[in-house]
């Protein structure tokens, strides 16, 4: 079953957390998310070919998926949009995705089965329209990938965050929002060490979301930040030292 994120007036935003689960522990868990503004909807970050039939199963119950306008890609790794080749057999959306990764995710599908249907995003980003309302496509450049994007969406004032904000926990952990940041730093802290660019791309990007009212920020791995640990978070990344802020000498050798 999905954690309903919002809901109201028409609006409503699901979360799945555990529709990828691995019994043999071999992939990582994630999230995939549905927005709904009445009659028009968009996915964010299906996933890959782990994911497809429980969540197309599950959309059923609450959206047709045919009906979606909408595929949302943060980046383009597999965990986030590997399963494409299916979705645009089953949907007529049309997919979201930086234009650094435009000519890449083609490689998921067959040939042709993309053709018109990539709407390559540029690094300022966009606003893309939803029924009565919008969702906007944040810069998250090099947090981790090098084409990111955040998805923001102004009705529910969910910042879906990608990859910045992970802990690496179970599904059904997931589903419970974290309201203070200590509780989950020892699941969150050595993943944004290694995953994230630098400390420079996190203050650009804590200066950015700053100025946006947030009401819960929810990854594309564990749990949603909610209240007081959404402020937590981004003044702990916009302190954080990361990605080559941390390597030297020592980590470019020749093996022995």
């Amino acid at each position: 079953m999905p954690v309903t994120l919002y809901n109201q007036n028409g609006h409503k935003c699901l979360m799945f957390t555990d529709i990828a689960a691995d019994d043999l522990g071999e992939a990582v868990q994630s999230n995939q998310f549905l927005v709904i503004d009445e009659t028009t909807g968009a996915i964010i970050d299906p996933g890959g070919n782990l994911a497809y039939s429980e969540l197309y199963l599950n959309m059923t119950r609450h959206f047709p998926p045919h009906k979606l306008e909408a595929i949302l890609a943060s980046h383009a790794d597999p965990d986030i949009i590997a399963s494409l080749d299916r979705w645009t057999t089953s949907t007529q959306a049309k997919v979201y995705v930086s234009k650094v990764w435009e000519r890449f995710v083609p490689h998921f599908c067959k040939p042709g089965k993309t053709t018109g249907r990539i709407v390559g995003m540029a690094d300022a980003g966009m606003r893309i329209p939803l029924g009565r309302s919008e969702l906007w496509a944040l810069p998250a450049h090099f947090l981790h990938a090098e084409g990111n994007f955040q998805f923001y969406d102004p009705v529910s004032r969910i910042l879906f965050s990608g990859d910045l904000g992970v802990s690496i926990i179970g599904g059904e952990k997931a589903k419970q929002p974290v309201t203070k940041l200590a509780t989950v730093m020892s699941e969150m802290e050595p993943f944004h060490r290694r995953y994230m660019s630098s400390n420079k791309v996190l203050r650009l990007w804590a200066d950015m979301v700053s100025t946006l009212p947030i009401d819960m920020m929810v990854p594309e791995h564990g749990a949603p930040l909610m209240d007081g640990a959404v402020k937590e978070f981004i003044e702990w990344a916009r302190n954080l030292e990361c990605g080559i802020d941390l390597v030297g000498p020592d980590n470019y050798k020749v093996p022995a």
